[in-house]
């Protein structure tokens, strides 16, 4: 199994990270290796992905939190493993807690604060970001947790690239200028780079930033898309956890 493993997590030895792709436990199509139970596999394979998926991060399915996301701007406080309800991130201080967020071409964001000890991951697809979720996170780290912009490290997860995310004009209104291109008359918006965008002008040192260079849709062979696939599409997880003794 091939997970994910972005390199601005490896300096912090407790914490946790990995993000799925399509190869596993040699899984066929239409789903591949396939992380949701909503999206018409068969509900075994799906509990046995996860289960070999958590236990490669050193993790059980008792010890994750998931939520049900609804592209809303709310935000959960974690405290055990399990359900969380309907929110689009996830925070938490709790050692040994996995944040798992379900994409298959939107933007998730991880975040880590090494001064407070406290974990974040954010579901931002572009109903997410016209509602500044990512932003509302920060804030609530920094009331919370009095977390500091510049000691946050954050990681854009694989989604879908500007030049692949058409758009119609009713979403495209809702943006800036800046993440939008016209080409032969129709909208491309660029997510990740508004997101990426959030964390800068909210302080956040750049090189405590990592943005993936994969597109979940030109990566076929690899990366799960919605865009591309449909409802024949499986979905990823990004999954954060802070390690420690209790």
């Amino acid at each position: 199994m091939l997970i994910i493993n972005p390199y601005i997590f490896k300096q912090f030895p407790e914490i946790t990270f990995g993000f799925s792709i399509k190869v596993g436990l040699q899984r066929k199509k239409p789903y591949y290796f396939n992380m949701s139970y909503s999206v018409g596999d068969e509900p075994q394979d799906i509990t046995e992905n996860r289960e070999s998926f958590f236990n490669k991060l050193g993790l059980n399915t008792e010890s994750v939190a998931y939520q049900k996301q609804v592209h809303s701007d709310k935000i959960s406080f974690v405290k055990v493993g399990g359900a969380c309800g309907e929110s689009d991130a996830m925070v938490t201080n709790k050692n040994n807690i996995g944040l798992a967020i379900s994409t298959a071409d939107c933007c998730a964001v991880f975040i880590y604060d090494p001064v407070n000890k406290v974990i974040a991951g954010v579901h931002s697809g572009w109903r997410g970001t016209s509602k500044a979720i990512l932003l509302k996170v920060l804030q609530s780290l920094a009331n919370e947790f009095d977390s500091a912009p510049g000691d946050l490290i954050c990681y854009l997860s694989p989604s879908i690239s500007e030049k692949n995310y058409e758009v119609g004009a009713e979403v495209a209104e809702q943006f800036d200028l800046n993440y939008l291109k016209q080409r032969n008359g129709k909208y491309h918006l660029d997510i990740p780079k508004i997101n990426e965008d959030i964390l800068l002008n909210y302080g956040v040192i750049p090189h405590n930033i990592q943005v993936s260079n994969l597109c979940s849709y030109e990566y076929s062979s690899v990366l799960h898309s919605y865009r591309r696939d449909g409802n024949k599409s499986g979905r990823a997880l990004g999954l954060i956890a802070l390690r420690g003794g209790d």
